[in-house]
């Protein structure tokens, strides 16, 4: 099992010719990506080879989703453009939008995320390395070969802090790892992730990884207290940074003591979530939290 992408789903790449999309179009497939077409008006009717696979080009979303069914769209196009993008696969019906993009405008998120909810388009991102379930499906940038199959869950703000942390617990492996982005205004959210870790029975336990900035790691301690009832881990970046500087990642701006990283690790804390001072001691905490569920499991 795992959540939002399986090995059956269909990909398509929009903005696939471009540099990046090529780059990561070829790792995806190497990963055992079913990338079934790209998206690209001005050249429609193509193919572009990639190693041992032929990958056609098509005029629209739409032809896309007709000709290969698929499912899931990685948005790699300009910003300027992304805002167009996410809302043409989400007329064209696509379940899943993966932007990778960052430097779309905050009201251009707002617009085309509000737009995809009214089509029942799940959207991930913007500003974000996409997500990963090990062994199955690639649909994003995320390193294919630093980790396993396996059943802990990952949601994470931080694209680096990801590959940290599915590389710390390689030998125990994923099930599914999501980078939701850390721009102010993102699609899925780490609520989001938790609920379908929770829903999934092949994840045993989650890390969440938070930054400074707004109030999303309170809501997520919140929903974990309420609604979580699997082990979760968390690892908050960014004790050191100076109050008032944007640090990184658009969203991440502490505000007196409010999104500091000291409030959302009392917050997590609070809700029964064990916090890590560093990212190895995350790793260390959910292998030991691993090893207590199974000691207690055989009774």
């Amino acid at each position: 099992m795992a959540i939002f992408l399986t090995k059956e789903s269909k990909v398509l790449v929009q903005g696939m010719t471009g540099g990046e999309g090529m780059k990561h179009t070829r790792r995806m497939l190497a990963a055992g990506t079913d990338v079934v077409g790209g998206v690209n008006p001005r050249k429609a009717g193509r193919t572009v080879d990639f190693d041992d696979r032929a990958v056609p080009v098509f005029g629209s979303v739409r032809e896309g989703i007709a000709a290969t069914g698929a499912d899931v769209t990685v948005v790699f196009v300009p910003p300027a453009f992304a805002k167009a993008a996410v809302t043409e696969a989400a007329d064209a019906g696509i379940g899943l939008a993966v932007v990778i993009t960052e430097g779309i405008p905050v009201h251009d998120s707002v617009a085309f995320h509000a737009y995809a909810a009214t089509k029942g388009t799940r959207v991930i991102g913007p500003n974000c390395p996409g997500l990963i379930t090990p062994g199955q499906s690639n649909a994003g940038i995320i390193p294919a070969d630093i980790t396993k199959p396996g059943r802990v869950g990952l949601v994470s703000k931080s694209g680096t802090l990801t590959y940290q942390l599915m590389y710390e617990l390689r030998d125990i492996g994923f099930s599914t790892c999501v980078g939701i982005g850390g721009d102010p205004v993102v699609g899925t959210t780490h609520i989001d992730c938790l609920a379908a870790f929770q829903d999934d029975p092949d994840t045993e336990l989650v890390v969440l990884i938070g930054e400074i900035g707004g109030d999303a790691e309170e809501r997520a301690a919140a929903y974990v207290r309420d609604h979580v009832t699997k082990p979760v881990v968390a690892y908050i970046a960014g004790f050191t940074a100076p109050e008032g500087r944007t640090m990184g990642h658009a969203g991440a701006i502490v505000s007196g003591s409010a999104g500091t990283a000291q409030a959302k690790k009392e917050a997590l804390e609070a809700a029964g979530v064990r916090v890590g001072g560093t990212p190895t001691e995350t790793a260390r905490l959910v292998l030991n939290r691993l090893e207590s569920e199974r000691v207690a499991a055989q009774g």
